[in-house]
């Protein structure tokens, strides 16, 4: 489907309670089968409605609508376009609303598991918002976060150009740095004029479990998205339904890390499945046993020219990790901080499943007095396959970016990518020494690499994000980065002389080299 038929496949989902006072709750879904008004979403709204929480043990695998207020009510929102006339350019946005039923919630079994070896307790992982804590009756655990709703609405069909299931694409080819759209509506039910189904482009920042159950994107959605679609480009123009939107955003303790998680869509349908060998509560469900091969499906990822990026690795001086980018011949490049003043430290590679470490010495690290934040360390034993980048030589503010780096969930799965553009240049006396990115950028990212989408050319280091200490916000959009050329003709003397003296000069910068880094100063509030 092309990116304007997203929107004809996505909808609002409302739930209340008849003769309640209390407002209702409202998320994102999709219309995954047309023709039977089947609309899939996140099972959250409903545990509200859940009679008896008892219940709900953490191996069940489905709930039946009988497990739920008697007085349920639920309406699906969706838009169609019409043309005005004769005119094909000129089209209008029609709002239509209709009753639903609730088939069942059903617990994806391989996402929990995922998700529960990802995201650990330890580091205070939080999948929700502030108005959400507000709410009592809600079921606030993150176990909860793995339901899903089956809904069957009967007026869906005549607005949609599909008559069986939507296109879409098994979550198992995915890969790190596929395009997607992420379709949902901020705000839920709230000014569904304005805001349903807005879409986000973005890329597949990291994967994790069977399957790729868990994936994250860096197609920012915001709250209400919840239950939305995420679309992965096949072809040329051409995407396919491949997740739900579990949570729109993801704090880890304090930090926000700028990421959306999803949960793959091939696995929910294949747990309805399992669940309905068990007991099929309701005849008009699109998906009953046996009609699976019948979906139109697609399971090979989008194909391009493959890009090479640079070898990214995990950097781990025992208080305190980040990311290395492999530079040269058992060379690798990180920050001053993440190597925390150690002689020594151990580098992770991730290669698929496998992860190699490897003993590095720092062969040198600049003055804290600085303000670049750098090291270098030189590794003991050889990295499987290294790729080390063509530098760059130039800097141009507008164009596509990525940072590889092991923030988010890189230490548990690999490298994250995250995508954006190349937003400032800082030049004084025409020469670079800072870069900004919208590539959003998590504790864990420095040292990480910035590079050219399209080329794979190191632009720079990941030096940190944005902090306001005052307000006690991350800005995981606004970072700052080394460029190569602060430290690319130093390599270069180096591998010469292997003189790890030549890298000093990083320690007596220019007083305008200082003021643009001033932030790093503990007088800042940033």
């Amino acid at each position: 489907m092309e990116v304007k038929e997203v929107e004809t496949c996505c909808c609002v989902v409302t739930v209340s309670e008849a003769f309640s006072t209390k407002s209702p709750l409202s998320c994102s879904g999709v219309i995954v089968h047309p023709r039977t008004g089947t609309v899939l979403c996140t099972g959250l709204p409903f545990s509200r409605f859940i009679t008896d929480k008892k219940a709900l043990s953490a191996d069940q695998s489905f709930l039946l609508p009988h497990s739920f207020s008697d007085k349920l009510k639920i309406r699906v929102s969706f838009s169609t376009q019409r043309h005005l006339g004769t005119n094909q350019n000129s089209k209008t946005t029609q709002q239509h609303e209709a009753a639903a039923e609730l088939l069942m919630l059903v617990n994806c079994l391989e996402f929990k598991q995922a998700f529960q070896a990802v995201f650990q307790e330890a580091d205070q992982w939080r999948f929700h918002g502030e108005e959400e804590v507000e709410d009592e009756q809600l079921i606030k655990d993150a176990q909860f976060l793995s339901w899903f709703a089956v809904l069957k609405t009967d007026v869906v069909s005549n607005s949609s150009p599909y008559t069986g299931t939507i296109s879409w694409q098994s979550s198992s080819s995915l890969q790190k740095g596929c395009l997607v759209v992420a379709c949902g509506s901020p705000f839920g039910s709230l000014c569904l004029d304005l805001f349903i189904n807005t879409l986000s482009r973005g890329i597949v920042s990291n994967l994790a479990g069977e399957d790729n159950a868990v994936i994250l994107t860096d197609a920012r959605c915001l709250p209400g998205t919840e239950g939305g679609g995420l679309f992965v480009l096949k072809d040329a123009g051409c995407f396919h339904f491949t997740g739900l939107i579990v949570s729109p955003f993801g704090w880890k303790a304090t930090e926000w890390i700028g990421l959306t998680l999803a949960c793959s869509a091939q696995l929910i349908f294949r747990n309805v499945i399992r669940c309905m060998s068990i007991q099929d509560p309701h005849q008009g469900v699109w998906l009953r046993p046996g009609e699976a091969d019948r979906l139109q499906i697609s399971t090979t990822a989008h194909e391009s020219k493959a890009v090479k990026y640079p070898t990214v690795c995990l950097v781990d001086s025992g208080q305190f990790w980040g990311s290395g980018v492999v530079v040269g011949s058992q060379l690798v490049l990180t920050c001053r901080h993440v190597v925390n003043g150690k002689s020594t430290v151990t580098l992770k590679f991730h290669h698929g499943e496998r992860v190699h470490d490897i003993v590095g010495d720092v062969l040198f690290s600049t003055e804290v007095s600085s303000p670049y934040d750098v090291a270098l360390v030189q590794l003991r034993n050889s990295s499987p396959e290294p790729v080390v980048p063509q530098l760059a030589q130039s800097f141009n503010p507008g164009e596509s970016v990525l940072v590889v780096a092991y923030g988010g969930l890189g230490r548990s799965c690999g490298p994250s990518l995250t995508s954006g553009i190349l937003s400032k240049a800082i030049n004084p006396n025409y020469q670079p020494v800072m870069l900004q990115t919208t590539c959003a950028v998590q504790a864990g990212a420095s040292g990480g690499a910035v590079v050219r989408t399209h080329s794979g050319e190191l632009l720079g280091i990941v030096s940190s994000n944005t902090r306001d200490f005052a307000a006690k916000v991350t800005y995981p959009h606004l970072n700052y980065s080394i460029p190569v050329t602060v430290f690319q003709r130093l390599l270069e003397r180096f591998n010469q002389t292997r003189d790890v003296n030549v890298f000093k000069v990083l320690d007596t910068t220019e007083e305008d080299v200082r003021k643009v880094w001033r932030l790093q100063g503990a007088q800042s509030k940033l």
